[in-house]
């Protein structure tokens, strides 16, 4: 099996209701999405990384780029919370079954970085 990883960057606000910090002001980010993917080799590819990108952008990055993320509309988004923890749990249950049965590969984690040395992390169990 081979892991193939393509990584993403989009811009976005938020803020942590009742956080006792900085964080519970609107602030900004620079976010980093890294998404791997896990499968076998096929015609010298695991996946074909323009169509893991058009996937990824259209699911992830468009709805979220320069967007206030506690205001993010989209069913079962955190908004409430959007927290890096919270936000990656979202958006492996968007991806999983989007990338799994159009490709017959699986998605083994999904890295998002809230600031450059700053993540969460989730992984195909």
């Amino acid at each position: 099996m081979i892991t193939v990883v393509k990584e993403f960057t989009f811009d976005a606000a938020h803020w942590l209701p009742g956080y006792n910090g900085p964080c519970s002001n609107l602030h900004g980010h620079r976010w980093t999405l890294q998404v791997g993917i896990r499968g076998t080799v096929q015609d010298g590819m695991v996946m074909d990384f323009s169509k893991l990108k058009g996937i990824v952008k259209q699911e992830i990055i468009n709805p979220l780029d320069h967007h206030c993320l506690n205001e993010v509309p989209l069913e079962g988004f955190p908004s409430g919370y959007p927290t890096a923890e919270n936000m990656v749990i979202w958006i492996a249950r968007t991806l999983l079954e989007r990338i799994t049965l159009e490709n017959h590969v699986s998605l083994s984690f999904i890295r998002l970085y809230e600031t450059p040395t700053s993540y969460a992390e989730w992984r195909e169990s």
